[in-house]
């Protein structure tokens, strides 16, 4: 007897079933059905942009055909005389330097902030300071306009003073005295709103930089700030400029917070420092409740242009990042 023939033959294992693959056709059913979900959400998007347009342009015609004044170059808001004077050129120069004021102040410090919690806070320190950002993005515009009302406009004073020593021979930061209810205090305001949406985004795109760009970098002797200026920043100034939009069309259609902090009047002064001025979004808030039914419309009208005025922006950006191929990270 051979012993190969008394070693018994070690037991079979029975593999588990296999679940059924699907089938070609199922793939392309379940490809069909996302196709069409996808395509019928982009179109719906664009209906309902369309019919906001609509909307808002009828009611602007009405308003338009029984005004008295130029629609663009008249300073009054009259609309619920008889007859009807407005204009929108108080409220579009308000509404662009306190925004401007807003993003001076802000981008930098986002950047700064969301660099410093991508690349130079330990993980101990960086991920309880995300979630402080996380928190200040979601407080409600309206604590917001509390704050400035109460705490920041009473603590405002000293700082104009000094810049009307320092800066005010060039007549932007010339302050006569008063409650600092002014166009710089909302665009302070304002910046701090949006600082936490620039913070957030820019600090997401930032941790997607390739690991390899910045290893590579360190190899050939490059400090912390050249490696960032050489490889995060490059690869990133696409996501900051999108970043910078999201926080540009909030600062241009803040309501409450704007409302609670300035003191409008339709005067524009060259001073950044002495209360006038006013913005699109808190003259509708503010005078939506007593207009009639021309005041409504012409309210409407403002309304309008600041949705184009957010159209143009937002398509500007996208241009700037299709146009221009850095932008996009490809040579970080």
């Amino acid at each position: 007897m051979k012993i190969a023939d008394t070693i018994a033959p070690p037991p079979q294992q029975e593999l588990p079933p296999q679940a059924p693959k699907p089938s070609k056709s199922a793939r392309h059913r379940g490809d069909r059905i996302f196709l069409g979900l996808s395509r019928g959400s982009g179109i719906a998007l664009l209906v309902i942009m369309a019919a906001i347009a609509a909307f808002l342009t009828w009611r602007t015609a009405n308003a338009l055909a029984v005004n008295e004044g130029n629609f663009f170059t008249t300073f009054d808001w009259n609309a619920n005389a008889d007859p009807p004077v407005f204009g929108i050129a108080v409220l579009a120069f308000g509404t662009v330097v306190s925004s401007v004021i807003a993003m001076a102040l802000a981008v930098p410090i986002a950047v700064g902030i969301a660099l410093f919690i991508s690349h130079y806070a330990p993980r101990r320190l960086a991920t309880p300071l995300g979630y402080v950002i996380d928190l200040l993005a979601a407080v409600p515009s309206i604590v917001y306009g509390l704050w400035g009302a109460l705490f920041l406009v009473p603590h405002l004073s000293g700082l104009f003073y000094w810049m009307d020593d320092y800066l005010g021979w060039t007549g932007v930061f010339d302050y006569s005295g008063g409650a600092a209810r002014s166009l710089f205090t909302v665009g302070i305001v304002l910046a701090i709103m949006i600082l936490p949406i620039v913070t957030n985004v820019s600090r997401e795109v930032f941790l997607q930089v390739p690991k390899m760009h910045e290893e590579a970098a360190l190899a050939l002797g490059a400090t912390r700030w050249e490696v960032i200026r050489m490889s995060v920043l490059p690869f990133g100034r696409s996501g900051v400029i999108s970043a910078s939009m999201l926080g540009l069309g909030r600062a241009l259609g803040e309501t409450m917070a704007v409302a609670t902090v300035l003191s409008p009047s339709f005067v524009i002064k060259l001073s950044l420092l002495d209360p006038g001025g006013g913005t699109f979004a808190q003259n509708i808030a503010a005078g939506f409740n007593e207009a009639g039914d021309v005041g409504r419309d012409a309210l409407i009208a403002s309304g309008l242009v600041l949705f184009v005025i957010t159209l143009v922006v937002n398509g500007g950006a996208r241009m700037i990042i299709a146009r221009r191929k850095e932008y996009s990270g490809a040579n970080a």
